[in-house]
């Protein structure tokens, strides 16, 4: 069957190169989300504590509850808020303080520039008002970075509204809240961090969307990618092989099917620039909904081992390439 082969010496590579970015661990938060970017929400919960990180940012409650045992705090970003010993809720807007249960745990989101999610600059104090009065325990305040991946002066203009933000919760006289607004791409991009905390995603995962103007350090490719042999044929010149017959054999050749498809959340892509795997392998004609044509008869074929350069051959980005495959695909740590 296919499989996910996760490198655990590449997550703590990258990792640490984080680490070492904040100048501690315990300034680090793993971003789970969405099955861990694709990478396996438990299996990846588990590598992060081992290696030391005690915080974790996933979605919804459910992601929280399946990995609560492995974090002293975690944040969730999409839940009404509620009493709980491990996690704290993002405010998203006025009306999520509203719905908050009294004494909850809450970390307000603040829009410095997004425009996505976070209530708006000028609501800042009535939110302020809003909490005190429902009774919410304010644990943190943060933002988001729209294109701290890109060249510009955008990064640095949200940054000093974030610095207005902290200086006007302090003088609301809230105590002990930790500001956050670093995602991956800020913290690889900085020489300094000053910050309660980073929310380190894609990175962890062995990618950056940074121009190479900004010479960061190099990560490492957690995840790969592998299908098994299903069936081969001998196909003669001018055979079309799969739906709509989109390949026509050049020459007598020996083709294999493996076991990827659309269904296990790979992309379908375009049969007239066939995709072309780790090994050199064109696809031949359509993928399938269960599985894709290659030449050759080799038992296994790796699909991607890098899904950074997957994602170029076909239009999108990391993320895409990963979070889509599907969670019934198993996942594999090689130790060493």
């Amino acid at each position: 069957m296919a499989k996910i082969i996760i490198d655990k010496a590449n997550f703590f590579h990258n990792l640490n190169q984080i680490a070492l970015k904040t100048g501690s661990k315990e300034k680090v938060a793993i971003v789970l989300k969405d099955n861990a970017y694709g990478h396996g929400l438990e299996i990846m919960a588990r590598l992060a504590s081992e290696f030391g990180i005690t915080q974790a940012v996933v979605r919804n409650k459910q992601e929280a509850d399946a990995i609560r045992t492995w974090f002293e705090h975690i944040l969730v970003l999409g839940a009404d808020a509620e009493v709980d010993d491990v996690c704290s809720f993002a405010l998203n807007s006025l009306d999520d303080i509203e719905r908050a249960e009294a004494g909850a745990r809450v970390e307000l989101k603040v829009d410095t520039g997004m425009h996505r999610n976070g209530i708006a600059p000028e609501e800042l104090k009535a939110a302020l008002m809003a909490i005190r009065k429902k009774g919410l325990i304010l644990y943190g305040v943060m933002t988001h970075f729209r294109s701290a991946d890109e060249m510009g002066s955008v990064f640095f203009w949200q940054l000093k509204r974030f610095e207005r933000i902290k200086k006007e919760v302090s003088d609301a006289g809230f105590k002990g809240v930790r500001f956050h607004s670093h995602n991956s791409a800020a913290i690889l991009r900085s020489n300094g961090f000053c910050e309660d905390l980073v929310r380190v995603g894609i990175a962890a995962y062995g990618y950056s969307e940074l121009p190479e103007a900004f010479h960061i350090s190099p990560l490492r490719p957690v995840m790969r990618l592998t299908a098994k042999r299903l069936a081969t044929r001998s196909v003669k010149k001018g055979e079309r092989i799969g739906y709509g017959g989109d390949f026509a054999a050049p020459s007598k050749m020996r083709v294999s099917t493996y076991d990827i498809g659309y269904g296990d959340g790979w992309c379908r892509g375009d049969s007239a620039r066939p995709f072309v795997t780790a090994e050199g392998l064109p696809f031949l004609g359509r993928v399938s909904m269960d599985m894709v044509s290659v030449e050759g008869e080799a038992d296994e074929i790796c699909i991607f081992d890098d899904a950074q350069k997957a994602a170029k051959q076909l239009g999108t980005i990391s993320y895409e390439i990963t979070t889509a495959l599907s969670p019934s695909i198993a996942r594999i740590v090689k130790e060493k």
